[in-house]
């Protein structure tokens, strides 16, 4: 869970995560040296929930430049997989993805050996924030469907950011080699799963929208995830 000034929802979030019937369950937050004091908040909501634990159930990753969400993922990733992880889950620390959902998308995880498990707003059953407009609804269905008929997946959700990770699916996607450094990491890191042989399958979900603090997007990174699938795509090519 990367957060930069989340000091008003990580409380909760954390709480409801912790609550889950997932015995295996533990929390990683990648505090990118938050103005608003969410690590420190963070270093202390772990030792309340480590106390008395025969294993540590939540940690903290503390960096010190803030130079994008997909860095900070790929940074969290590379950490939960060499302590051991079997399965990773990305989620963001706003409200946005529902934790109630982490167990089904285990589960078909286990069943049916998909390397990524997403939380889907556009397969059948998932649906989005009343608290969205009709433009910014089809802005985002927009971005799902550029991205994907340039890129050839069949990903409903490519640019979602609830997904739930096979550990081998990570360690031979190679996290150091992924180059996206804002929201293009949920798409690039989809196409290098497709393209190393592991299945994607979709889990609906209720996307909401947050209600404290304020939205990471900007220009820059519109920008970015614009140009990534070409840039995907031309790599591809180049490389066969």
């Amino acid at each position: 869970m990367p957060t930069y000034n989340e000091a008003g929802n990580l409380p909760g979030m954390a709480e409801t995560l912790m609550d889950l019937d997932l015995p295996g369950l533990s929390l990683l937050v990648v505090d990118d040296s938050s103005p608003d004091g969410t690590g420190d908040l963070a270093e202390t909501l772990a030792a309340r929930y480590n106390k008395g634990a025969d294993r540590p159930r939540m940690r903290v990753l503390h960096r010190t430049d803030k130079d994008g969400l997909g860095r900070a993922y790929a940074a969290g990733m590379s950490q939960a997989v060499e302590q051991g992880a079997q399965y990773v889950l990305q989620m963001d620390a706003d409200g946005s993805h529902p934790a109630e959902k982490v167990a089904e998308m285990l589960g078909v995880a286990l069943s049916t050996g998909a390397g990524v498990v997403v939380g889907s707003r556009y397969v059948p059953g998932g649906s989005l924030s009343d608290a969205w407009g009709a433009h910014r609804k089809l802005l985002s269905r927009w971005a799902n469907a550029y991205a994907s008929a340039i890129l050839g997946t069949r990903v409903r959700d490519i640019t979602g950011g609830f997904n739930l990770w096979r550990a081998d699916a990570l360690r031979a996607i190679d996290l150091a080699s992924v180059g996206s450094a804002g929201y293009s990491f949920q798409v690039e890191m989809k196409y290098a799963a497709l393209r190393r042989g592991f299945s994607v399958m979709e889990v609906p979900i209720h996307f909401e929208d947050r209600t404290i603090g304020e939205s990471k997007m900007n220009l820059a990174v519109q920008l970015e995830s614009m140009a990534m699938p070409w840039k995907l795509r031309a790599r591809s090519r180049g490389r066969r």
